[in-house]
């Protein structure tokens, strides 16, 4: 799968997504683009956006991108909170289908 991590996660997060091609926006010069945007350029190289931003699924129409989006919501966007969700998100990664939003807690 072919992953894109939000500018609101750490970079760090890719170290534990190994078996996954993992980007970053930042690294593709994305950093600051409004969210349709973002989601339009992402859905042309990626197959599923992991981002931390809890109102992106009430700011867009998802399903109108060939994209799947995983939001992560953990008690801090720290890479030693996100931790903890790491095995729900690689099992998620391994099914996610274009279009599907789906939402890791913890």
């Amino acid at each position: 799968m072919k992953v894109l991590l939000d500018e609101s996660l750490p970079r760090a997060l890719r170290r534990e997504l190994e078996s996954h091609d993992v980007v970053t926006v930042p690294e593709l010069g994305w950093a600051g683009k409004d969210n349709g945007e973002l989601l339009q350029l992402a859905s042309a190289e990626f197959d599923i956006f992991v981002t931390a931003d809890q109102g992106l699924q009430y700011q867009q129409n998802l399903a109108g991108y060939d994209i799947a989006v995983v939001t992560l919501a953990a008690k801090t966007n720290r890479l030693e909170d996100l931790r903890a969700l790491v095995p729900r998100l690689l099992a998620v990664l391994a099914e996610a289908k274009p279009g599907e939003v789906v939402t890791l807690a913890g």
